[in-house]
């Protein structure tokens, strides 16, 4: 989760309620399960919601500890261009268009590479009655033991 008092970070209790957080869906379990190969389950599954001119900007996901662990990302309404470049900053970028239903994966080399979405196609969904995007993405935090 992330706020402006403490920043982002990997908690294991809703910062107002105090209560759990839901089980991580079984529907998501089963693509990490089939996709990563991945000896251990997925402990966190952070939620995104993309409205209108919606972007994040190039990026690294690097507050896990388990590196070696995929990122596996769910796209559901809108399409997003998403952008992928290499380890450095400087390295060269591609986009590609997630839609609803598109799986994207870093992985191996890729989990350590910048990445970002670089806009939203409104309309392009019909899946959310007011448009936009949900981005469900499925990690691994703690090195298993």
């Amino acid at each position: 989760m992330t706020d402006k008092e403490r920043g982002y970070r990997y908690q294991e209790t809703h910062p107002e309620t105090g209560r759990p957080w839901p089980d991580i869906p079984e529907a998501a379990l089963a693509l990490w399960d089939r996709l990563t190969g991945y000896s251990a389950p997925p402990e966190a599954c952070l939620i995104n919601y993309y409205e209108g001119e919606a972007r994040m900007g190039l990026h690294v996901d690097s507050d896990e500890e388990a590196w070696d662990a995929p990122v596996l990302s769910i796209s559901l309404g809108d399409t997003a261009l998403f952008r992928i470049g290499g380890i450095l900053r400087t390295d060269p970028t591609r986009s590609v268009r997630l839609a609803s239903g598109d799986v994207c994966m870093l992985g191996g080399p890729s989990r350590r590479a910048f990445h970002g979405v670089d806009r939203i196609m409104p309309g392009t969904s019909r899946l959310l009655p007011k448009g936009g995007r949900i981005n469900l993405t499925l990690r691994r935090v703690t090195i298993p033991g």
